[in-house]
């Protein structure tokens, strides 16, 4: 039997030895960015972090890395409003937000709320809507906290398995949840959705693990396991790497989405839904492709 004395000390060893073992240095993400709007073969394409009516931001701020996608969506368009307008200005809201430090780590929630209450108070209204996904790391803290509203979204992949994914939220088929501004007067026949009914999460991350962002474009196009034959390719953290990576997803979703002879997983969906679809999803495309690694000035 172990005296009182002796057992202590073990538990104190033990105590000492996790602590020993407790990973101090900072994570941080390397981040490539590729896309394609839906117009990409008319030869039109869009400026700055926006493809289509896509558009997205990276940003870091002291012990943060953000990322974020937004869907402009494309019905607007019907109306005589450019989708894309929408989901840039909110992107770039949320991208300052994140540059002033006007975030807290753990909300990503609350950068998506600042940035759409920020187009709500302009004078002149930026009639549209969007889905949204960002995702912030916590550098110290080594863990990530996410926030999706729509069918954008995440994968974080370790070991070649996908073992976290945001969930999409949709309200019926092909009609995600959104941000949206009405004209005056319209705003109860515009769907509209709060950023608090975002789905949130927050869990660990470890160095080596591969983070997907991207919008419905991707997702619609291509299956999990076809997008995890593509990261496999994916070896190092060198950005060229990563961005060589991230435009070979891109490019095969966008090649799937002219297929019309392909199942896509869109397609299946509606299906589903009692329809008879067959063939891929004509979409805007961004991806986002994020390795988690040791922070380095």
């Amino acid at each position: 039997m172990l005296s009182v004395l002796s057992y202590g000390r073990l538990v104190a060893r033990a105590v000492l030895g996790g602590l020993s073992q407790t990973d101090s240095r900072d994570y941080s993400l390397i981040t490539a960015s590729y896309g394609f709007g839906k117009d990409f073969r008319k030869g039109i394409l869009k400026k700055g972090m926006c493809y289509g009516d896509d558009a997205c931001f990276i940003a870091r701020h002291r012990a943060a890395d953000v990322l974020g996608v937004a869907d402009g969506v494309g019905g607007w368009r019907d109306y005589g409003v450019d989708p894309s307008q929408f989901s840039a200005t909110l992107m770039r809201s949320c991208e300052r937000l994140v540059k002033e430090g006007r975030f807290a780590a753990s909300s990503p929630v609350g950068i998506l709320t600042s940035g759409y209450y920020e187009l709500l108070q302009n004078k002149v209204p930026l009639l549209g809507s969007s889905t949204a996904c960002i995702i912030v790391l916590d550098r110290r803290g080594h863990r990530l906290h996410t926030c999706n509203l729509g069918d954008s979204g995440f994968l974080v992949v370790r070991g070649g398995e996908v073992v976290h994914r945001s969930d999409e939220q949709q309200h019926y088929f092909n009609t995600p949840f959104q941000l949206s501004i009405a004209p005056p007067g319209a705003e109860g026949v515009v769907l509209s959705d709060s950023p608090e009914a975002a789905d949130s999460s927050s869990f660990d991350v470890q160095l080596g693990d591969i983070i997907l962002t991207a919008t419905d474009g991707l997702f619609d196009n291509m299956p999990d396991y076809m997008i995890l034959q593509e990261l496999k390719k994916l070896k190092t953290t060198n950005y060229d790497s990563i961005l060589q990576t991230a435009q070979s997803i891109a490019k095969q979703a966008h090649d799937l989405a002219y297929d019309p002879n392909y199942m896509s997983p869109f397609a299946q969906f509606a299906c589903d839904n009692g329809l008879n679809v067959r063939g891929g999803k004509p979409d805007d495309i961004t991806v986002l492709l994020s390795i988690v690694a040791e922070y380095t000035d």
